[in-house]
């Protein structure tokens, strides 16, 4: 069988989805009588009757409908090609919604698209931001319902493409004159003996907290359960607890060095292993992103690499 005509694919897709030749024709601007010579040429090219002629109209045959679906994906495909191809024409352009997980949000990733937006060849780029846990962005990945993602990457990431992004590192955030705001460091189990401030139990953070307390086989208390890390900054300052939370946020120095910020909350760092987490950024097919959100994709994970 010779290569499949896109054009003539496409009169036999309006045709089908018309009932009805001469609507067809009307519909893709072509004479009723060439799209019939069309597609009997077709039948003959893949040797088995398509359509079945009625007084009002045609229907698909059994192997019409099979080629319906064919022919549906290849013109899909065909479309999608040449919007790709035309974005480079006068520079990428496109809009991409990108779902990110609070600490993300919190940390590198808006100053990093920011950077991004300023680039000239990114003009006509427009980036939409949604903070989502790292559940909820893995489930709309798989579902379809956005493309691009930016979650902890000890997340279920199974069956989506991931690339790596930023890392930070959790420390313990404790109000000045608390006995750890002296320290250079400590581990988790040292701060099991204070009453914490997290997050709510939808976030990576909370359940990463809740497994290694688990593990220690102690209780992990909470004296208030808040929405954001700037909560969390100023239940900590009110001495309300300690909290575990990225030293990054608050712009922290040197990894080893319990640093003082935002108005005397001192940041701790943790010394356990699982206090050094890498960020990915996950979708669910790198092939089928647009030229948009291939664009900025790279330019993210360019940004791991950058440090």
């Amino acid at each position: 069988m010779k290569d499949l005509d896109l054009t003539t694919l496409r009169l036999f897709v309006a045709a089908c989805d018309l009932g009805n030749i001469a609507r067809a024709g009307e519909q893709q601007h072509i004479g009723s009588s060439a799209i019939s010579k069309r597609m009997a040429l077709l039948e003959e090219q893949v040797q088995a009757p398509l359509l079945e002629r009625h007084r009002r109209g045609v229907v698909p045959t059994a192997a019409g409908l099979m080629l319906l679906e064919h022919a549906r994906a290849m013109l899909a495909s065909a479309d999608r090609a040449a919007r790709d191809m035309a974005a480079y024409q006068h520079g990428v352009k496109g809009q991409v919604r990108i779902l990110a997980s609070v600490s993300s949000i919190a940390e590198s990733l808006p100053d990093d698209i920011a950077a991004f937006l300023q680039k000239p060849e990114h003009a006509q780029i427009r980036v939409d931001i949604e903070e989502l846990t790292s559940s909820e962005i893995i489930r709309s990945i798989r579902e379809g319902l956005a493309l691009v993602g930016v979650c902890w990457n000890a997340a279920d990431l199974e069956g989506l493409q991931t690339l790596p992004y930023r890392c930070d590192t959790l420390a313990v955030a404790v109000p000045a004159g608390h006995p750890l705001a002296l320290r250079d460091s400590c581990s988790f189990s040292e701060t099991l003996d204070c009453e914490h401030v997290g997050l709510p139990a939808s976030t990576a953070v909370y359940t990463m907290l809740a497994r290694a307390a688990a593990i220690i086989g102690r209780p992990l208390n909470y004296r208030a359960v808040v929405s954001s890390f700037d909560a969390t900054i100023r239940c900590v300052r009110a001495g309300l607890g300690v909290a575990i939370m990225p030293r990054e946020i608050l712009g922290m120095a040197g990894p080893s060095q319990g640093v003082q910020g935002a108005q005397g909350v001192h940041m701790v760092p943790l010394t356990d292993a699982w206090a050094r987490r890498q960020f990915a950024i996950c979708f669910r097919d790198g092939s089928r992103l647009s030229p948009a959100a291939r664009t900025l994709v790279d330019y993210l994970a360019g940004c791991a690499q950058a440090g």
